[in-house]
């Protein structure tokens, strides 16, 4: 029998192009969508039980399944983030699902029993990993979502991410042009596909500058603020500890901050500190906060409105959509502070 993946290979597109005109999103081109019926009529290929029982049955609630291991619910990221899905969903008369699961060996099949029962009509995806099950299962289903957040191989979704790659080489030359030689970096978790982008920004400023890798001045981070400290506390262990670092995220930021005071250490006399995000708390840190502003509302609001022509068959004019980081000059970096 025929399968989706035969259909993709001989009309030379991928699984989610043939998905996309399974279920008449719009997303392709006339040709495309032609090229695609061709193969499906030449293969007799029928669509799955899934995508069958789609067409004319809405729940109207989108779904966001919580990640086991990536940004928790306390993490700031989620007020606004969330805020913003239900905000913009309850515009189109939807409401959104939040659901959790116990860990990484049951997430999937969250996913599956979501799509099975068909509790949703679409789904939205954060925090994309290198080897994401959710996104190929997703794709090969033929279920709608979008995601935060790009692939790490050849999979073919709508999604909108942040180029952490240009904030990242941002934020070092801001260091490099104050003097800094020795620079830090406190990564995320190697789950995520962002810290691959943000430890490219890092490499390339200092290539740029002409200053050597170090490997000692890169750390093993996490999200958390526990997670920063450990690793800041590990920079300030070596024998010439950097003396500015660049942080995942404000939660490690925050956590690195206090190692640095803990150590009878002043921020940025003795060391510098920029993080990612711009997190609310990063304005009444003292000192305050440098960091690269993530839209996390904006982004939020995209994202469904992405999934909401999804669904409706519509267009999406930019389905691959990177926007670019603020930095924001605060006390941390011992810089001009940013006006506004």
């Amino acid at each position: 029998m025929p399968t989706i993946k035969d259909v993709a290979r001989l009309a030379n597109v991928s699984i989610a192009t043939v998905s996309y005109v399974l279920n008449n999103s719009g997303l392709v081109s006339e040709a495309t969508r032609a090229r695609v019926l061709a193969a499906v009529e030449e293969l007799g290929y029928r669509p799955s039980i899934i995508a069958r029982s789609l067409k004319g049955k809405h729940t109207h609630m989108l779904g966001f399944v919580l990640s086991p291991f990536a940004r928790q619910p306390q993490d700031p990221f989620f007020n606004e983030f969330l805020s913003a899905l239900a905000d913009t969903a309850a515009s189109f008369d939807y409401h959104v699902a939040v659901t959790t699961t116990a860990d990484l060996s049951s997430e999937r099949k969250t996913y599956e029993d979501m799509v099975r029962d068909r509790r949703v009509d679409g789904f939205i995806v954060a925090d994309t990993r290198p080897d994401d099950e959710r996104l190929a299962y997703l794709v090969t289903a033929g279920f709608p979502f979008v995601a935060f957040g790009r692939p790490a191989n050849e999979l073919d979704f709508p999604y909108v991410d942040v180029d952490g790659r240009a904030g990242v080489k941002r934020a070092v030359q801001h260091l490099i042009d104050l003097g800094h030689r020795r620079i830090g970096l406190i990564e995320l978790s190697p789950a995520l596909v962002c810290r691959m982008h943000r430890r490219q920004g890092y490499e390339t400023a200092l290539q740029e500058n002409g200053l050597p890798l170090q490997p000692e001045l890169i750390a093993v981070g996490g999200l958390t603020e526990k997670d920063g400290y450990l690793a800041m506390s590990g920079l300030l262990d070596l024998a010439r500890p950097p003396t500015a670092v660049i942080a995942g995220n404000d939660l490690m930021a925050v956590g690195a901050m206090n190692a640095i005071r803990d150590r009878g250490l002043a921020v940025p006399d003795d060391v510098a500190i920029i993080g990612f995000d711009d997190i609310p708390l990063a304005s009444y840190v003292r000192p305050t906060l440098s960091t690269l502003r993530q839209d996390f509302y904006g982004i939020g609001e995209r994202l469904v409105r992405m999934l909401m022509a999804l669904l409706r068959g519509e267009e999406i004019t930019e389905p691959q959509k990177i926007l670019e980081p603020t930095l924001i000059i605060r006390e941390s970096s011992g810089g001009a502070l940013t006006k506004g």
